[in-house]
């Protein structure tokens, strides 16, 4: 027998009693005592299930650790040694401000599907720490992936059979407007960011559709002037302790070539003309390009305020930072420029997300593809009537 259910004396649960086999140093049989709920008929189903797990080999033998000692070995062995530093410091606040609070005195292996529902029914009533609401669908977005993430390890180390994150249906995440300027509307903002420092970064920011962290970590030798290319080998990243780092991108598709528009190398090389020409020395390739008037990093936060004050000054609103990598997009799309080059320019993994984030521009091309069409077919009809 592989198994038999059994209720002690005094107890409301019945308890499964797994034989393992025989120990091969002792040589006497082993049992796993699993207690269970207070119906005989889940007991039976719950042990034909676990018969199963011990037969296919997915078996794991409960033990009473702590959801929350598995994430603290989960963020220190392997959040922070392969993700980037902000993703795992993003991580890492989830974990021990929201997970290990809530989750964290529940056993690993009695996780269920149930419990990370209720989790998140509660974060989006109550999830907030000031007591005003709860948390965005978005955020508790975050969330589920942070736990899923986590669960998917736990299963890949063999502590757990199944990930019960997998069961649950999270919150869809609410999408960001996406805002956009026009050509007139970047004249406009270029022409109130010439009398500031940051001219030559937001005009780049603008022309080639690069990330902020991308922007801050470039160097002179990322760029051939000559070739008007800018080669994208790795970010910069600001802690919350403080520290600076750059960190690789973490896909191939990140790490990539942009085409550089003929007027932002000219713009690059007056400004490397003017920076050497103020420090009264050539610049060296491992230099950034752009930096304070000691060669320090811009911090990314500085930078971000500084759009948001040129921003409002030019009288145009709600245009983040991030929305010139929009722009930049956007405009190309609507100039017919083959998604594939928009995907590569921007960095995305797949062209799906392109085409995804961008599909507000897709009427735009439907009807100039369906203009294009019809002009080609009756063109071809023209022909054939002539001959």
């Amino acid at each position: 027998m592989r198994g038999r259910i059994i209720k002690r004396k005094g107890s409301k649960n019945y308890t499964i009693v797994l034989q393992l086999g025989l120990d091969p140093s002792t040589g006497k049989r082993k049992q796993q005592w699993i207690t269970t709920g207070t119906s005989k008929r889940e007991a039976e189903k719950q042990m034909a299930d676990l018969i199963h797990q011990m037969d296919t080999g997915t078996f794991v033998k409960p033990n009473k650790n702590a959801f929350s000692k598995y994430l603290e070995e989960w963020l220190k062995d392997y959040v922070w040694p392969n993700l980037s530093p902000r993703t795992a410091e993003g991580y890492e606040s989830i974990v021990r401000c929201h997970l290990i609070p809530a989750l964290g005195s529940i056993p690993l292996v009695q996780l269920k599907p149930e419990h990370l529902q209720r989790y998140y029914s509660e974060k989006l009533s109550t999830g907030r720490h000031d007591g005003k609401g709860g948390l965005s669908r978005t955020t508790v977005s975050h969330h589920h992936t942070c736990l899923h993430r986590a669960l998917k390890m736990a299963l890949r180390w063999g502590r757990i059979s199944r990930n019960p994150a997998d069961a649950v249906i999270p919150p869809r995440p609410q999408r960001s407007e996406m805002h956009t300027m026009t050509e007139d509307e970047i004249n406009i903002f270029l022409e109130a960011a010439k009398e500031t420092p940051y001219y030559v970064l937001f005009y780049l920011a603008l022309f080639t559709g690069m990330r902020r962290g991308e922007l801050l970590a470039l160097r002179w030798c990322d760029v051939d002037l000559l070739l008007c290319q800018v080669h994208i080998t790795r970010s910069l990243h600001y802690l919350r302790t403080g520290d600076i780092v750059f960190r690789a991108p973490k896909t191939t598709r990140a790490r990539r070539m942009v085409s550089l528009p003929p007027s932002s190398a000219c713009l690059l090389q007056e400004h490397k003309d003017k920076q050497e020409a103020q420090l009264g020395m050539t610049l060296k390739e491992d230099d950034l390009i752009f930096s304070d008037h000691e060669g320090k990093p811009l911090l990314p936060d500085t930078i971000s305020h500084a759009w948001a004050k040129l921003v409002k000054r030019a009288g145009l609103e709600h245009i983040r930072l991030h929305d010139a990598r929009h722009t930049h997009a956007s405009l190309l799309l609507k100039q017919s420029v083959h998604p594939k080059i928009v995907q590569e320019r921007l960095g995305h993994a797949t062209i799906s997300t392109t085409l995804d984030l961008y599909s507000h521009v897709s009427p735009g091309l439907q009807e100039a593809a369906a203009i294009g069409f019809d002009k080609h077919v009756i063109r071809r009809e023209k022909e054939a009537i002539n001959k």
